[in-house]
Formats: structure tokens, C-alpha cells, sequence
């Protein structure tokens, strides 16, 4: 009973350390050099001027130092699609995986 009890300590522990670091990894899709999040500007405001553009947001989070944008495009296409948080300039948009735009 006690190696049980050990065996679920250690693997509870395990997951537990899993769940507090894996927020902070990045899918490696897209990376950006923006310095301090001071400097950005606010998600609010990227998706503000996305929205006065046409897109639809249906959720927005920082991944690998972007913003990364899921929604619709004014073009009707569902997209995952990263922003620089400082110039909110378009660097990457995906749609099922497949590459739509990537600024040279």
C-alpha cells in the first residue's frame, strides 16, 4: 500500500508540474522578438481594429511572444493567425494547417 501511495504521490506531482509549465510553451508556429509587454499594445486594441476591418474574433491569446487570433476573416475564411503585439502588423495566417499568408 505504501509504494501505491508513493507511486500516486509522485505521478500526481508529475502532472501537477506539467499543468503550471505548459501554459508558458509555444506551438513553434510563429516567434516574435517584441521586447518587453510594457511596449505592446493591448490585445483589446488588436481586435478592435481587426473587427473595424471585417474579422470576426472568436479568441485571441500571446503564443511565442505574438498575438495569436482565432477567428473569421472579411473574407469568410476561419483562420488561426498571428500578429506582432507592437506594430499589430499580420505575420502569419493559417487556415486547417494550411499556410495563407506569411510575411516575407
Amino acid at each position: 500500500m505504501k509504494i501505491f501511495a508513493t507511486a500516486l504521490t509522485f505521478t500526481s506531482a508529475a502532472f501537477l508540474s506539467f499543468g503550471v509549465s505548459s501554459p508558458a510553451l509555444a506551438t513553434g508556429k510563429m516567434k516574435c522578438e517584441a521586447g518587453p509587454e510594457s511596449g505592446w499594445k493591448t490585445r483589446a486594441q488588436l481586435e478592435a481594429s481587426l473587427v473595424k476591418k471585417g474579422w470576426t474574433i472568436k479568441k485571441s491569446k500571446v503564443d511565442g511572444g505574438c498575438y495569436e487570433v482565432y477567428g473569421t476573416t472579411p473574407e469568410g475564411d476561419r483562420v488561426e493567425a498571428y500578429f506582432h503585439p507592437v506594430t499589430m502588423e499580420k505575420l502569419l495566417v493559417l487556415r486547417r494547417g494550411k499556410e495563407l499568408f506569411r510575411k516575407k
